[in-house]
């Protein structure tokens, strides 16, 4: 079973390599019992915000990682892959504009990709 940090660096890890734009990393754990991360990206269509999410299930899933739950891949303007401890936000840039998770989430500890390596508990991956 992987920790929650190992989940999202490898889902972090596959939205870099699929070349994401704008991608922000959210501890939210302090504050709302959603999840323990919030991953938030932008592709540059809807066409790349597909190739994100197919990327991201892709990878997870040969870790023996299934989503809990995806949203929005009919419209591929937003796009919410939910694995439990780690949501992802995939956005074309119109919807990221308009829903602005962002700022809903500004008191949230933004985290660099480098720093979700360790987990501040443990000091394991």
């Amino acid at each position: 079973m992987l920790t929650k940090e190992q989940i999202a660096k490898i889902a972090v890890s596959a939205l870099e390599d699929k070349m994401a734009k704008e991608l922000q990393i959210l501890r939210i754990e302090t504050i709302t019992t959603l999840a323990d991360y919030f991953i938030i990206c932008t592709g540059s269509s809807n066409t790349h915000v597909r190739t994100l999410m197919e990327e991201v299930e892709q990878r997870l899933g040969l870790s023996g990682i299934k989503p809990h739950h995806i949203e929005g891949h009919g419209s591929n303007t937003w796009v919410l892959m939910d694995y439990t401890s780690v949501i992802i936000h995939i956005f074309t840039d119109e919807a990221r504009k308009f829903y602005q998770l962002d700022r809903v989430w500004a008191d949230a500890i933004f985290v660099e990709p480098g720093e979700i390596a360790t987990d501040p508990e443990t000091g394991s991956l």
